[in-house]
């Protein structure tokens, strides 16, 4: 019956998009399409940024870390020759380095540890069944609605303004974009030879020990075990290349890069004005283009249009081989995802985006903001791990 399951699925796959496209045109349409596609390939190679990151601060497993730079590099690689040459056409994430984003970056790598995803992740879960990520994404989405009424106010507060590297010229935008995440990938490969030869050479018990000397404490979270082996993951890397792909065709169809949080902002705003919340006289929502959002179906917007994509194709490769397994958490998991999940959408706004439109983006259009959103995002994530380990305890 298994054929059967998967006829199944395509065919909805394929009648989703048909309706889309009816509905909001054919741009719309193929948008629907790679939000498929994405949530696919994120359920499929299992390509969690979260995880990623937690694998190595927990064990020093630098595979996660290295296909994410993979990924930055293919995506700038395909997509910064594209967007200098446009004349304006195609546009990258590009962001000033305002104090909301420091702040919000590091509030959002610390909540999406204890969420178990960042805004990509929560969606592919949810859409994969994950009793947690359907407690955070509702929160996350009100989250979103709140941190974009505020941003405004936040931008206020100060900071410097955007720093595009492609006033460069894309090739030397590109080059720096290359050596930057070589050099992230460098410095992950040698904190995971560390890691594995205090192993060696002292057991589990002195790793922390060995890490302190060789000046890696700053990575250090209650004594981390070493990753069992650095081979390459094939999932990783498979699913670095298909996302960098998947990217470029976003990036040509919209015009703009793949985004996750604006969508769920629209969610929340559309349901608290459901509920009678006046969003006229909002300092985010009640000014164009936003406000127009409002009134247009959901179904108009890029950003929704994907993100419902991406939930189905989640849905679609979690159930290809028969239907998921999830235990449910514990009461009190679950109510530290959905506070977390508060946190990640109003500190996603704050930072211009999450894991997808800062940091993906940011990097990949050569925006300055996306390494900054990277540094801090990471740092609030070591904090957030040992934050997760105490709600599991």
């Amino acid at each position: 019956m298994r054929w059967l399951n998967r006829t199944f699925l395509i065919s909805g796959a394929l009648a989703g998009v048909l309706a889309v496209t009816l509905a909001a045109g054919l741009r719309q349409g193929l948008l629907a399409l790679l939000g498929i596609g994405f949530g696919a390939v994120l359920q499929g190679a299992r390509f969690g940024f979260t995880t990623g990151w937690r694998d190595f601060i927990e064990r020093r497993d630098p595979q996660g870390l290295w296909a994410q730079m993979l990924l930055m590099v293919l995506a700038a690689a395909f997509t910064l020759p594209l967007i200098a040459g446009s004349g304006g056409e195609l546009v990258g994430a590009v962001a000033p380095l305002t104090i909301s984003l420091v702040l919000g970056a590091f509030l959002f790598g610390a909540a999406m540890q204890l969420a178990d995803g960042c805004g990509s992740g929560t969606l592919y879960k949810a859409g994969g069944g994950s009793p947690l990520s359907f407690v955070v994404l509702p929160t996350f989405a009100f989250g979103s609605f709140l941190g974009a009424s505020h941003q405004p106010a936040w931008i206020e507060a100060g900071g410097l303004p955007a720093v595009d590297l492609l006033a460069l010229g894309w090739p030397t935008a590109l080059a720096i974009t290359v050596a930057g995440c070589g050099l992230v990938a460098w410095l992950a490969g040698r904190a995971a030879r560390t890691a594995q030869g205090a192993a060696a050479q002292t057991g589990p018990q002195g790793v922390a020990q060995q890490l302190v000397r060789a000046g890696t404490a700053s990575f250090v979270a209650a004594a981390p075990a070493p990753a069992a082996g650095t081979r390459f993951a094939r999932r990783w890397w498979l699913g670095a290349l298909l996302l960098a792909v998947l990217y470029l065709v976003h990036l040509v169809i919209a015009g703009q890069p793949w985004g996750i949080v604006y969508g769920m902002g629209v969610w929340g705003a559309k349901a608290v004005t459901a509920l009678g919340w006046d969003l006229s006289a909002d300092a985010f929502w009640g000014v164009a283009p936003h406000a127009q959002r409002l009134l247009d179906p959901i179904l108009a917007d890029v950003t929704s249009v994907t993100n419902i994509g991406l939930i189905y194709g989640a849905i679609a490769a979690s159930r290809w081989n028969g239907a998921a397994d999830f235990s449910l958490p514990s009461g009190k998991r679950l109510i530290a995802a959905a506070i977390a999940g508060l946190v990640m959408g109003y500190s996603a706004r704050m930072a211009f985006g999450c894991n997808v439109g800062a940091y993906l983006g940011g990097i990949a259009s050569a925006s300055v903001h996306g390494w900054v959103w990277f540094a801090l995002a990471f740092a609030g994530s070591i904090v957030g791990v040992r934050i997760r380990r105490r709600v599991d305890a």
